[in-house]
């Protein structure tokens, strides 16, 4: 698999480094970026059978590495961690004001018609997300009691003969689960998606077809602008 890092005025030095079945995408004194495989936790779970994660993982070689942010289990794709506690709070305060870029893709049941016009080519769904506390971990829309979520969409392909659609996601929060929960309310559930999809769309791949392909931060340090990119495997 392909990846790409740059960096506003110069190329950073990147890297893939083994990590079991890990890529360690780009890594220096303040970052690890890397590339979490489908069906791997992100940070360890409830049981002495879900310990095993990405985390725990990468601190067995970079002793340093704190979680920023998660991905869900099912979802492949770029995740940073920070090097340090004060780089870790450093990111912490740019993902909560939004200044850390996601991007992901998917594959979503039916054919979406793309707009007409290329300027109007992102759509945005602003739904509130809530827990269902009866089948939890699940989330559903609840415009009363739930969290505000809002994510930008668009369609890059549609294939007629599978009935299916190609789409570009950009998370604008961070909810459990937000990119499922989204499409599935309209309509468009995700392929692969064992949680939330009809039990015929989840047939229809082995694992849930979501990637975390873009990532764009200022770099803690340097302050340089950074892009990641992981294309998607699907």
């Amino acid at each position: 698999m392909q990846h790409r890092a740059e960096a506003a005025g110069r190329q950073p030095t990147c890297w893939l480094n083994p990590l079991d079945d890990i890529s360690v995408v780009y890594v220096d004194d303040a970052l690890v970026v890397l590339d979490k495989p489908s069906g791997l936790l992100s940070v360890p779970g409830r049981g002495e059978d879900k310990q095993d994660c990405l985390s725990a993982r990468v601190q067995q070689h970079y002793p340093d590495a704190c979680v920023v942010h998660r991905l869900d289990m099912a979802t492949s794709g770029l995740l940073i961690m920070a090097r340090g506690a004060e780089v870790q709070r450093s990111l912490n305060r740019a993902f909560a004001n939004r200044s850390v870029q996601k991007r992901y893709q998917a594959v979503v049941a039916g054919c979406i018609s793309p707009p007409v016009s290329p300027s109007v080519a992102w759509s945005l769904i602003d739904l509130p997300i809530f827990l269902d506390w009866p089948q939890r971990p699940k989330r559903v829309i609840d415009v009363t009691r739930g969290q505000p979520s809002q994510t930008r969409w668009q369609v890059l392909s549609t294939d007629k003969e599978q009935q299916t659609s190609r789409v570009v996601l950009e998370p604008l929060t961070g909810r459990s689960h937000q990119l499922r929960v989204h499409m599935l309310a309209l309509g468009h559930p995700i392929l692969g998606d064992a949680l939330y999809a009809p039990a015929a769309v989840a047939a229809q791949s082995h694992r849930l077809l979501l990637h975390a392909t873009d990532l764009d931060l200022t770099h803690p340090i340097s302050l340089k602008t950074m892009r990641f990119v992981s294309p998607a495997p699907f």
